[in-house]
């Protein structure tokens, strides 16, 4: 599917499931991975991710164009366009659009790469990422902590 196929799609699906016209843009965007589509509340565009598309298909898609939809279209009311406002709720209810997506691939578990041991307590800390052991201090016994690489 296009980009110009998506537009016309979802100024269908506004036209048939809300009853007002979506007059902004829609494109696809191949970054998307954890999110299924973002509304920019200052352009009023709309972004479906590649993915969704390719991995879980058009009834998929669909719901989450009436998610995106339903914030555009409350944004432009002045109501509450928020995940967490009763309007969008409804709304998204009323529509049948997606509340969360579906994952297009499976999360990646890292193995950690450094060790933090408090001098005190010797409560150990997995760490992926480097930490700043001047800046920390033990969760349990407030302790200095000492830096370790695992690998």
């Amino acid at each position: 599917m296009t980009n110009e196929q998506l537009q016309q799609w979802v100024c269908e699906i506004s036209e048939q499931s809300f009853g007002w016209p979506f007059r902004h843009q829609a494109t696809f965007n191949t970054r998307l991975r954890s999110t299924g589509g973002r509304y920019f509340p200052r352009t009023h565009n709309i972004e479906i991710s590649r993915k969704q598309w390719e991995m879980n298909g058009r009834d998929e898609v669909e719901k989450i164009i009436k998610h995106e939809l339903c914030h555009y279209h409350l944004h432009l009311q002045k109501r509450g366009h928020n995940h967490r406002d009763a309007d969008f709720k409804q709304l998204l209810k009323k529509v049948g659009g997606a509340r969360f997506c579906t994952p297009v691939a499976p999360r990646v578990k890292r193995e950690p790469k450094y060790l933090l041991k408090c001098l005190s307590c010797a409560h150990q800390y997995p760490r992926t990422r480097k930490v700043d052991v001047r800046k920390y201090v033990c969760g349990i016994c407030r302790g200095r902590l000492q830096l370790m690489q695992i690998k």
